[in-house]
């Protein structure tokens, strides 16, 4: 099964050009619309207070969220420190990746994860891995947003947490593809909407709402439109709109999603539009 020449709308912004391929693989008729730019902070005194700590030993064990993270706070480092001292650092810390991406990038530092945080690779499945271990004086790498309820959560284990964030998201310089994205939404001029992290949905009302559509967008989605939802922590965000995703993949990765979506749409559009609006 494939998607038959369904409107399928994508806010893919780091992997655009792959996205639109799957989508065409799988038979649908694309509109990738990317949503989200990452900035690495241009001044970058936390990173430099906190390497101080990590250089002198300050922490036991360190949460890698994301590949691009812990590139970008190799690059912000090394302005200040070897690179030879930053890898001794952490080789001497017990290593905790969010899945496979920040694996490969300790690969290309000839270091290796201690544990790897299985699918969904959520911040829920790290705390009990934590839970499991002696290190209590913890740092996380985290990315484009903090995450609170995480910290709270290690601490209420006892552990001592120092965060660093090391780049944050925005909305594109050219909003134009988004605000178009905003109008297929509302005017029902696509069929299927994937969605593959929360800021996305987050960005995409942002522009919706300086449009005077976000109310639309919002309908459109829970009434309307088939909804393909990467996993947990997307379909948490979902739910915070009020909006229940139609198509959730076995496993939280882009292509699974796009060809779970190019599967089921066609019969969860059918079954989602032939139910009446409340």
């Amino acid at each position: 099964m494939d998607f038959s020449g369904l409107r399928v709308l994508s806010l893919e912004s780091r992997k655009a050009e792959l996205m639109e391929q799957l989508i065409v693989r799988c038979g649908g008729k694309p509109f990738v619309a990317p949503s989200v730019q990452e900035i690495p902070f241009s001044k970058n005194e936390e990173v430099y207070a906190w390497a101080a700590k990590l250089m002198a030993g300050e922490f036991e064990l360190i949460v890698l969220m994301t590949g691009v993270g812990l590139t970008y706070l190799r690059d912000a480092i090394v302005e200040r420190y070897s690179l030879e001292a930053f890898v001794d650092a952490l080789r001497k810390m017990t290593i905790v990746s969010r899945g496979p991406k920040p694996v490969a990038v300790l690969h290309e530092l000839g270091l290796k994860s201690t544990i790897i945080i299985p699918e969904p690779n959520t911040w829920n499945e790290i705390v009990p891995a934590i839970a499991a271990r002696p290190e209590r004086r913890i740092t996380i790498q985290e990315y484009g947003e903090r995450h609170p309820e995480f910290v709270t959560q290690l601490e209420a284990l006892g552990a001592q947490v120092t965060c660093v964030t090391i780049y944050r998201w925005t909305l594109p310089d050219d909003c134009g593809p988004l605000r178009e994205a905003v109008r297929r939404i509302a005017d029902r001029e696509c069929d299927v909407v994937i969605f593959t992290t929360s800021i996305q949905l987050v960005h995409l009302l942002e522009v919706a709402e300086q449009m005077g559509r976000a109310g639309e967008v919002r309908r459109a989605l829970q009434e309307d439109l088939v909804v393909a939802s990467v996993g947990p922590i997307m379909n948490a965000a979902l739910a915070d709109q009020g909006i229940e995703p139609d198509i959730v993949p076995a496993h939280p990765k882009m292509w699974t999603l796009v060809r779970a979506a190019a599967e089921m749409a066609g019969p969860a559009l059918a079954r989602k539009r032939s139910i009446p609006a409340q």
